[in-house]
């Protein structure tokens, strides 16, 4: 007969109830300043709302209103030094770190106003918040990307779900550094619901990585109750099912938050981290503005009374009072101090208009238009003074015969061997002699605790890289096939292709990405894909695709010194191809931005990369055709050698441009745009560009072979590229 034997989970999952005597027993300077923060909170979000309505405010402004109590207890267990980060509602948690860590010693808020630098963090948020040039990313962000480093702020995220990896990024930093931190990570019910969270819930747990997931749960993912999101309403669930510890607490009491945050701290101090815990809250507003979400109908008026009832300003008051620790005197005394701080901020930061009562912002706190592409990326100075070289710096004696993924491999071990910050991240790197393809075998050999194992995740782990990167880590990480890099979508381009800009840059965003191409291997659709093109609409990005030994070693070496993420393509059909390498030397570099010419010619000029440079030869020889051959290695638009591909197409007045990619991922579009905006004047002929087809590449030989750019289509494009005459525009499939 079957019988049924209940299964349960050594993770301790709890609910945390505190009372009256754990109020009492915080020291009375700590209640007040805490009590007065929510206060603080409360006012200057009140204050947002006022600018917003008054047309002060440009973009949304999601107000936290009712949710105080989470983030004053949180951040009260919290160092300056500690990391966190939250989403698109993350003003009550951010304006609580940037005080904190402006806060004196042994301030009072009793016997003490607000101090300056206190009154400044409130100023910096505010001008942030509506978009001027002193707020904190230069009015970048807004209310919605906020980022203070020196706070322990490395940087919100407005896609739900995109900072949780962030933070257990910032996590795997502080654990392979030793810095003793912890980070937390803030979101609400709605964004538990996204696959990147679960993904970034899995790797911490895998890690036992130092960071708290700390849940909001105000029930609404913007007008979507809990009920409506999924079945198990029990979302600390979440924690046990990857082994996480988690507490559930009421966030609408500091000190029962307070209380889960040093259970937390004392859970990563004994066992490892992470943690889950969730703070079951209210939202008193909508999702953005002022109004109450019942004014829209997805909430009743009950509903919203009976939650009011639970204000944690009025409760936390009452409940001082009742125990003596504050009276009705010093509760006003501390409203308004803080009051008046958030009045001195805002009046700092608008005037009235001349002959009326409404409030304008002063032209001089206005960001400068033409600074609007700064801080994209880098200048490359990192790079300065370093060893340059190319293969005629060499003499042959010095030179040895290296297979292309031999070279990748001792590079990158000979990089982490430099510097210790360097760690590898993806899919199978840890095992098969180096990785799917190898690539990792130097580094397993000599440093395996840097080579981490990723899940099947890779929006997660992607994200996660970021964090690291933000933190002091230098990470690479593995993507085992093109097409991948559209799973991690949301990471390679919403956060890493935008994260300096949209904080204002002078930080650096040192990450590698590796991807595997191999379109001709058979594979189909979903494995076949170059993603160059992608990566190059977004000019966050530094795109290198070495086509040689040679070029491999030192373009890598370029990408691990460099402060912007780059992504190097690694085109599968070069891996087992020789070339010749400095047989003692792997430590020097090849600049970004400078092409290499090929092959000379007079005829026309042909632009190309990765395998199709030895291709484009085999058929400008076996055509007879004097063609030009330049290897690009440096693809992005925004940092390509224009001085080169200008010089050559000045001289032979005809340019082609060929890839092997489907079309609709190419970068020829992009270039081709370019070359007519650059050298229109100097062109005999209409830019030709070699590309694959429609369709995406696919299993069969004869039909894959059709996808994609190669000889036949090649030879075409040169044979038109030299007739004289101005043939009809003709698309090369």
């Amino acid at each position: 007969m079957a019988s049924r034997r209940p299964i349960t989970t050594d993770t301790p999952w709890y609910r945390l109830e505190v009372g009256a005597d754990d109020w009492a027993a915080e020291d009375r300077r700590n209640l007040a300043r805490w009590y007065q923060q929510m206060l603080l909170i409360r006012r200057f979000e009140e204050k947002i709302l006022d600018l917003a309505n008054a047309g002060l405010v440009h973009g949304p402004a999601h107000a936290s209103i009712g949710q105080e109590a989470g983030a004053v207890g949180a951040m009260s267990v919290l160092n300056t030094t500690d990391r966190i980060n939250g989403t698109h509602r993350a003003h009550h948690q951010v304006l609580a770190k940037l005080v904190n860590a402006q806060t004196p010693p042994n301030f009072d808020p009793l016997a003490q106003p607000f101090a300056p630098p206190m009154i400044g963090a409130l100023q910096g948020l505010m001008a942030e918040i509506m978009g001027l040039n002193s707020g904190f990313c230069g009015g970048r962000g807004g209310s919605m990307h906020m980022r203070h480093d020196p706070s322990g702020i490395p940087g919100t995220s407005a896609i739900i779900g995109g900072n949780l990896p962030h933070a257990a990024g910032y996590a795997l930093a502080d654990k392979l550094l030793g810095t003793g931190r912890i980070s937390v990570s803030f979101f609400g019910d709605g964004t538990l619901m996204a696959g990147v969270s679960h993904e970034a819930l899995n790797i911490a747990a895998l890690y036992d990585l130092p960071v708290i997931f700390f849940l909001e749960n105000n029930f609404y993912a913007v007008s979507t109750h809990l009920r409506e999101q999924t079945r198990e309403t029990r979302l600390t669930s979440r924690g046990p099912m990857f082994g996480i510890p988690a507490i559930e607490v009421d966030g609408m009491d500091m000190i029962a938050v307070r209380r889960a945050m040093q259970e937390a701290r004392a859970i990563i101090a004994g066992r490892g981290g992470p943690v889950l815990i969730e703070a079951i809250c209210y939202r008193f507003l909508h999702q953005s503005g002022s109004r109450p979400g019942s004014e829209f109908g997805y909430r009743t008026r009950e509903e919203e009374q009976e939650w009011r009832a639970q204000d944690p300003i009025v409760t936390g008051a009452a409940r001082l009072t009742e125990l003596g620790i504050l009276t009705a005197d010093d509760i006003a005394l501390l409203e308004e101090r803080a009051q008046a701080a958030v009045e001195e901020a805002a009046a700092k930061l608008t005037q009235p208009v001349p002959g009326g009562n409404s409030l304008q912002i002063p032209e001089r706190l206005w960001p400068d238009p033409a600074e609007i592409d700064h801080h994209i990326r880098g200048d490359l100075s990192e790079l300065a003074g370093q060893r340059f070289r190319e293969i005629e710096d060499y003499a042959p004696a010095e030179l040895a015969t290296t297979k292309y993924i031999t070279a990748a491999s001792q590079v990158i071990a000979r990089a982490m061997e430099r510097d210790h910050r360097i760690v590898i991240m993806g899919e199978d790197v840890h095992r098969l002699r180096g990785g799917v393809s190898g690539a990792t075998k130097g580094a397993l050999e000599r440093w395996p605790e840097r080579v981490l194992a990723m899940p099947i995740a890779e929006n997660g782990f992607v994200g996660i890289a970021l964090g690291a990167a933000l933190c002091g880590l230098r990470p690479i990480v593995e993507i085992m096939f093109g097409d991948f890099c559209i799973v991690a979508a949301d990471q390679l381009f919403n956060a890493v292709g935008k994260v300096r800009h949209m904080f204002g840059g002078g930080f650096p965003v040192p990450l590698v990405v590796r991807v595997r191409v191999s379109p001709h291997t058979g594979y189909g659709s979903q494995h076949s894909g170059d993603p160059s093109g992608l990566f190059a609409s977004f000019p966050g990005w530094r795109i290198v695709a070495p086509s040689t030994p040679f070029d491999y070693v030192g373009l890598m070496n370029s990408a691990l010194l460099c402060d912007d993420p780059v992504v190097v393509i690694e085109h599968v059909a070069l891996f087992q191809n020789e070339g010749p390498v400095p047989a003692n030397d792997l430590d020097y570099y090849i600049p970004f931005g400078r092409a290499r010419v090929v092959r000379p010619g007079a005829a026309c000029t042909v632009l190309t990369a990765a395998s199709m440079v030895q291709t484009t030869l085999d058929v400008v020889e076996s055509t007879g055709t004097d063609a030009e051959v330049i290897d690009l290695r440096t693809l992005d638009p925004t940092g390509l050698d224009w001085a080169t591909v200008e010089d050559s197409v000045k001289r032979t007045n005809r340019v082609a441009i060929v890839e092997q990619v489907a079309r609709g991922l190419s970068l020829g579009g992009r270039l081709t745009q370019e070359i007519q905006h650059r050298l229109f004047d100097h062109l005999d002929h209409e830019v030709l560009h070699v590309t694959g087809s429609l369709a995406a590449p696919v299993v069969s030989a004869p039909l894959n072979r059709a996808a994609l750019g190669g000889p036949e289509k090649i030879a075409d494009v040169l044979s038109l590229l030299t007739k004289t005459g101005w043939p009809h525009a003709r698309a090369m499939a």
